[in-house]
């Protein structure tokens, strides 16, 4: 069998942390482990060795397992650039754009695609951790369904449905979600996990009990509220709304920065900023109206999966003049991918918009035009006067004057041409991830920002960090669930004759 289904009442129930908390117990126990999730809906993505692009849940799930991340770990990948359309990523690269409606068409085709790219993995590895994607009771969308019943149905997998407490309501999430399967379906569900609880365990024993009653199937674990779990979330919904993010440290001199990022409607790579949240005396907040902006130091201007949009409601939201202001004062501005492109003096979109050409905040003194062509790249390069590596995905090519502008690293912190000397630009992902120029960065927007007072702590070192976080998911999977019937799970599939849960239709 070796194989698992890890499904959920709702998104971001915790598929994707209870997915990597299983394989770094797989791991840690010796055993070759892969991840997988056949589909994902996201607009967080990585550039892996293999040269194309997959949800960046996927690539934290293989950091998990002590693996290089793959495109075989999410051969299906869609991009949303608005509310009915979509980028779909086939094996790293991209197949075109779909509507949801038009996407029914190609799943058929998709399903042989990730079984037989799950065959290939389960053949290579000991255990292979899928993770689902939304709910496996949309019922709407089973006859087509390639991540979830669908799959466990052409795989032979068992499910175990993650259903999240601290939402309120989980018994009724994970019994309506078995009783909305057909019989085909139910028979592949062999059990439920909570995740977030908060509180005395002893007072769910008699709603275990009667959920087990009503089923047939037991609850293989309850999960705690975890306080100290923050970094990559699966996508920016998972971030409070005007909150700090993660769980900073005082500062290590008497002052703290304080840093603004836009949340945009389509933001992308939103766990770009994530870094810096991880550095003590660093407080990072996602803001949405302009008053947030009053009394920031620095503003990081994100990715977005639909720039000119993004700008567009930057415009109407107000927050692009105030970024301008901000800007104008001599305070700091950095902009990542399409928060770069924003900050131009002009974006040309024949491609992901078709709008044409459009003014940016002119900051920074280059246009951009979209190609056709998207740029996928793991780069390396200096910046700050430090070793850097990164990620590029994008379809806006930097120029200036109509000739290609060299975008390698952020010579004397800033890109060639800025019109403020505080603003700089870059389409590297990850690049807050290199801890000397995390540092030296952080130290140019405190100088730009008159923070005196603050002073870069020296010991933070961010894949320790990440590892850290790994780790904790890994000790909670191995005290909070049962590691036996997960593992007898893996071994011998779902377990024969699990009663069938009956519904008022047929």
């Amino acid at each position: 069998m070796n194989a698992v289904l890890i499904a959920g009442t709702t998104s971001d129930a915790g598929k994707s942390v209870v997915t990597a908390g299983i394989c770094r117990w797989l791991a840690r126990g010796g055993a070759r482990v892969a991840p997988f999730k056949a589909q994902n809906m996201s607009n967080n993505s990585v550039v892996t060795p293999d040269g194309g692009e997959i949800g960046r849940a996927q690539a934290v799930q293989a950091a998990a397992c002590g693996v290089e991340p793959s495109v075989r770990f999410n051969p299906v990948l869609l991009k949303p650039g608005s509310d009915r359309s979509s980028q779909v990523v086939v094996l790293g690269r991209v197949a075109g754009e779909v509507t949801a409606m038009s996407y029914r068409a190609r799943k058929a085709a998709l399903l042989d695609t990730v079984v037989s790219t799950l065959e290939g993995l389960r053949a290579e590895y000991d255990y292979v951790v899928c993770e689902g994607a939304g709910s496996p009771a949309e019922i709407n969308l089973r006859a087509n369904d390639i991540a979830n019943m669908g799959l466990a149905q052409a795989a032979g997998l068992p499910v175990l449905v993650v259903g999240d407490i601290d939402r309120g309501g989980v018994f009724a999430q994970l019994f309506g979600t078995l009783a909305l399967l057909d019989a085909a379906d139910q028979a592949l569900v062999a059990g439920f996990l909570i995740n977030k609880f908060r509180g005395d365990p002893a007072l769910l024993e008699p709603g275990l009990d009667q959920l087990r009653a009503l089923t047939g199937r037991p609850v293989h674990g309850v999960l705690p509220w975890a306080e100290e779990l923050w970094l990559d979330a699966e996508d920016s919904l998972s971030y409070v709304a005007d909150g700090v993010i993660g769980r900073p440290a005082p500062p290590k001199g008497a002052q703290w920065l304080r840093v603004a990022v836009p949340r945009l409607p389509r933001i992308s790579n939103a766990t770009d900023v994530e870094a810096l949240a991880a550095e003590p005396g660093v407080a990072v907040r996602f803001v949405t109206e302009p008053s947030r902006l009053a009394d920031a130091d620095l503003v990081v201007l994100p990715g977005s999966k639909s720039t000119v949009a993004d700008l567009d409601w930057l415009r109407r939201s107000g927050l692009a003049e105030a970024i301008r202001a901000h800007a104008r004062a001599g305070l700091p501005v950095a902009g990542i991918c399409g928060g770069f492109q924003m900050l131009t003096r002009r974006i040309v979109d024949e491609v992901e918009s078709g709008s044409g050409a459009v003014d940016g905040l002119g900051l920074l003194d280059l246009e951009i035009e979209f190609a056709p062509r998207k740029t996928l790249a793991r780069p390396h390069g200096q910046a700050f006067g430090e070793p850097v590596h990164g990620y590029e995905i994008h379809h806006g090519v930097a120029v200036r004057r109509g000739e290609l502008a060299p975008l390698v690293s952020l010579p004397d912190g800033q890109v060639e041409g800025g019109v403020v000397e505080s603003v700089l630009g870059t389409h590297w992902h990850g690049l807050f991830e290199n801890d000397a120029f995390r540092r030296a960065f952080l130290s140019w927007a405190a100088r730009h920002a008159g923070r005196d007072g603050f002073e870069p702590a020296d010991g933070t070192v961010f894949a320790e960090v990440r590892a850290g976080q790994l780790d904790l998911l890994g000790d909670l999977v191995e005290k909070h669930l049962d590691t036996d019937a997960l593992r007898r799970l893996l071994d011998d599939g779902a377990p024969a004759g699990l009663p069938v849960v009956h519904h008022s239709f047929n």
